[in-house]
């Protein structure tokens, strides 16, 4: 799984099912009714929608249950850490190679504020409910 996608998962918990449906109709649970191919992309697009789920919620009990105070809310280290995701350099290498970052990795300062805003607006454009006070 790629590292976004492990973000999108422990954050929606059931959003890995819904990857799944998007992925192969045949393996996900509800897939029956929409078995036929020119249906298939219907579902998929429609998951992510149903589901909105309130993003400081889910990581403030996750970094609470850390024991350490992350500032995830501005920090894709703290992020990673408080859902218990490899943080490592090597990680938010991948993460930027991911999520097409087109600038120096080796200026980890700006690289991690732009995986930062990435990683929000993605969650809230696939349902995230994001607090005011990050920007997206």
């Amino acid at each position: 799984m790629s590292i976004f996608g492990s973000i999108m998962g422990a954050i929606f918990g059931h959003g890995a099912q819904a990857k799944t449906a998007e992925t192969t109709t045949t393996a996900a649970p509800g897939a029956a009714p929409a078995s036929t191919s020119t249906s298939s992309s219907a579902p998929a697009s429609a998951a992510p929608a149903a589901q909105t789920v309130d993003v400081a919620a889910i990581v403030d009990k996750a970094a609470a249950a850390t024991g350490e105070k992350l500032d995830w809310r501005t920090s894709i280290v703290d992020l990673m850490k408080a859902l218990g995701l490899d943080s490592s350099l090597a990680a938010r290498k991948e993460l930027a190679k991911e999520l097409h970052y087109t600038g120096d990795t080796n200026n980890t300062a700006a690289m991690n504020v732009w995986l930062h805003q990435q990683v929000m607006a993605k969650l809230a454009a696939n349902g995230g409910k994001l607090p005011a006070d990050i920007k997206t």
